[in-house]
């Protein structure tokens, strides 16, 4: 079975809201956008590149997709974001015109049952990249297998979350975790199963 990924950039109060940009994301009057790029360094490039330079299938929502569909054919052609499959959730179609972005497949009616189903097929493992609105209905039918974070150390107090609406109760195992010279702690998080209740550390 393919597993979904959810690759995010988060501040250290859950903040994933439009980490490198304004243009990317400026709902709800949002004023920080791009509050990640002054800590890129090489750790993180590279680190990056890793994670997408092994096989895997985009599973995007559609505000994420649009944004995408616009930049990185142009950015970097040669990416291999260009080539992958993109599952798009969506309730609106897709441009009728597919050399826009390749590879781009609408998923649309019931969401849980959809994304399972794309999990039971033949496949790479399925990126889930920004898609907020997309994480919370993963998270909350326990759709996510592994969270790959990079928390970057600022609080903004306000913006999108990664851990919102959808968030259920869940363990998780730490698989890999790093430090950048700017301060990015790279995690990557497996899901273990539910959460485990302890006896109090209470004396009495």
């Amino acid at each position: 079975m393919r597993k979904i990924i959810v690759l995010s950039f988060i501040t250290l109060d859950g903040v994933m809201q439009a980490p490198g940009g304004p243009e990317e994301d400026s709902a709800g009057s949002f004023p920080f956008g791009g509050w990640s790029v002054a800590y890129w360094d090489d750790v993180l490039e590279k680190e990056m590149e890793n994670q997408m330079g092994q096989k895997f299938d985009l599973l995007l929502g559609r505000t994420t997709y649009d944004i995408f569909a616009a930049n990185w054919p142009q950015m970097d052609p040669d990416s291999i974001i260009n080539k992958v499959n993109k599952y798009v959730v969506t309730s609106r179609p897709l441009p009728a015109d597919t050399d826009i972005w390749k590879n781009s497949i609408q998923i649309h009616g019931d969401i849980p049952e959809q994304m399972q189903m794309l999990k039971n097929a033949e496949g790479p493992d399925l990126q889930v990249h920004g898609s907020g609105q997309l994480i919370q209905t993963l998270l909350e039918n326990h759709l996510v297998d592994e969270l790959w974070l990079k928390i970057y150390p600022l609080t903004l107090g306000t913006g999108k979350r990664l851990f919102e609406s959808g968030t259920v109760p869940a363990a998780f195992k730490a698989k890999e975790c790093k430090l950048t010279p700017s301060g990015v702690i790279l995690a990557k998080y497996e899901k273990s199963g539910n959460v485990t209740m302890g006896l109090s550390f209470a004396k009495e």
